[in-house]
């Protein structure tokens, strides 16, 4: 590996969103670009821009005259040289970043499709639409619902729930019956309650809701209550779902052996990249669990192709909207599926610099 750069891009939002336990106003991507052997690898990650500093500072000593084709190498090399940083969080963030853009460049070096160097399992991954922020009207939320469902034939849809912490529960149902109205019977209803939720008033809520039948609750109390997660997993018939903050296979054992979950979420972006997603899938998969992708659906096309346990892929509104401002090769979810790119080689993703400048932080 030759070099190795970092940039931060902090994009606002076109209006405040929130869910059940934070507010933003923009979203930033760390951008890493990895050279090698006469080719070049793009990854990025969704952290604050100091994963940047940490991309520069700590991972690209670790990285700089490994061998493009030993990616497995440089990803332990990188949770080597980062143990004294405190691993898991923005550490495992950065890690990420250059994770996806050295699989990336492995791929492009060897003149294969990303997917097809990883090996496919399915030609396309099932989609959801996730979005429905608890800032949102009514109008805002039924425009949002009704073109996933109407305009690109995603017949899944997942709102926000648990607003200011659980102490909005009846404007929670009210917005789950207007998601429900909208979609009528054409697509599954999924909520997502970001951790506001006691146990107890997370089963009594989604007891209320009966009627709407419900499909996935994610986060009904918070992923580091796991005793919490399996309660109101025997609870509720809709399937519950967590795991967005793992950073490691030990975090995703621990999950599913508690009984937590019936469906493992995992994010490559802080899980440890494409290597990282991986080893989380094969620890869901020991369980007989399935995984879905949280956030980040353009760079997690590849990897769940590949992935026999994996069910569906997060159509996150906040990154679908900056992936479609910065980057070029994006997939189309018409049609309610995503699939990953064969026509050229890497992950096919490129950064639109001019179209990203006015937003670099770093």
């Amino acid at each position: 590996m030759a070099a190795l750069e970092a940039e931060a891009y902090k994009v606002p939002t076109e209006r405040p969103e929130a869910d059940g336990t934070q507010t933003w106003a923009s979203t930033t991507a760390v951008v890493v670009t990895v050279t090698g052997d006469g080719g070049t690898g793009l990854g990025w990650t969704y952290a604050p821009a100091a994963a940047a500093d940490v991309v520069r500072d700590l991972l690209a000593p670790a990285v700089t005259g490994t061998d493009p084709m030993d990616v497995p190498g440089a990803y332990r090399a990188m949770r080597r040289a980062a143990r004294n940083a405190l691993v898991p969080g923005l550490v495992t963030a950065a890690i990420s970043a250059v994770d996806v853009a050295l699989w990336d460049l492995k791929a492009i070096l060897l003149g294969t499709p990303l997917a097809a160097l990883l090996g496919r399992v399915r030609p396309a991954v099932p989609l959801y639409g996730s979005g429905g922020f608890t800032t949102y009207d009514d109008e805002t939320l039924y425009r949002q619902l009704n073109g996933w469902v109407f305009d690109d034939g995603i017949p899944r849809v997942k709102i926000k729930i648990g607003e200011s912490w659980g102490h909005a529960a009846d404007r929670d149902l009210a917005r789950m019956r207007i998601a429900r109205e909208t979609v009528g019977t054409n697509a599954e209803l999924y909520v997502d309650a970001n951790g506001g939720y006691t146990a107890k008033q997370a089963i009594r809520v989604l007891r209320a809701a009966e009627d709407l039948d419900v499909r996935w609750f994610e986060e009904p109390v918070s992923s580091d209550d796991l005793a919490g997660l399996a309660q109101v997993r025997a609870e509720v018939t809709a399937d519950v779902a967590a795991g967005e903050y793992g950073t490691d296979p030990v975090y995703f054992r621990r999950m599913c052996a508690a009984g937590a979950v019936d469906c493992l979420q995992v994010d490559l972006t802080r899980s440890g990249g494409y290597t990282g997603f991986m080893y989380a899938a094969a620890v869901a998969d020991a369980y007989n669990l399935q995984v879905s992708t949280h956030t980040a659906p353009q760079l997690h096309a590849p990897v769940a192709a590949a992935i026999p346990n994996a069910r569906h892929i997060e159509w996150f509104a906040d990154h679908v909207r900056l992936e479609r401002m910065l980057f070029d090769g994006l997939a189309d979810p018409a049609g309610g599926d995503l699939a990953p790119q064969y026509e050229r080689p890497g992950h096919g993703l490129t950064l639109r610099r001019e179209d990203a400048a006015p937003y670099r932080t770093g």
